[in-house]
C-alpha cells in the first residue's frame, strides 16, 4: 500500500512532467518558426494620385511643384534647376 504523501508526490510529479512536455514542445515549435523562410512580399498596387498631404498638414516634398500656403512655414518654394544648383555649390 502506498502512503498518502507518496500519492500526492506522484500526482504533482505527473502534472509537472506534462507541463514540462508542453513547454518543451512549444519551444520546439517556436524555434522551428523562427528559422522558417519568410513568405514572398506582394507587389504594391498603389497608384500616385497627386501630392500627398501628411498628418502635419505639409505637402509631400517629392512633388517638384511649388506650394504656396497661408502659413509660410508650410510653403514649398520652387526648386532651383540643376545648373543653378551647381553654380551655388561652386560659389
Amino acid at each position: 500500500p502506498t502512503s498518502a504523501p507518496a500519492a500526492i508526490f506522484f500526482a504533482k510529479f505527473a502534472r509537472f512532467t506534462v507541463t514540462m512536455k508542453i513547454i518543451a514542445f512549444s519551444a520546439l515549435v517556436a524555434g522551428a518558426a523562427a528559422f522558417s523562410p519568410q513568405l514572398a512580399g506582394r507587389i504594391s498596387t498603389a497608384v500616385y494620385n497627386g501630392a500627398h498631404v501628411g498628418s502635419g498638414g505639409m505637402a509631400d516634398t517629392r512633388n517638384p511643384d511649388a506650394f504656396e500656403h497661408e502659413d509660410p512655414r508650410k510653403s514649398i518654394s520652387a526648386a532651383p534647376s540643376f545648373e543653378e544648383y551647381l553654380k551655388s555649390r561652386q560659389a
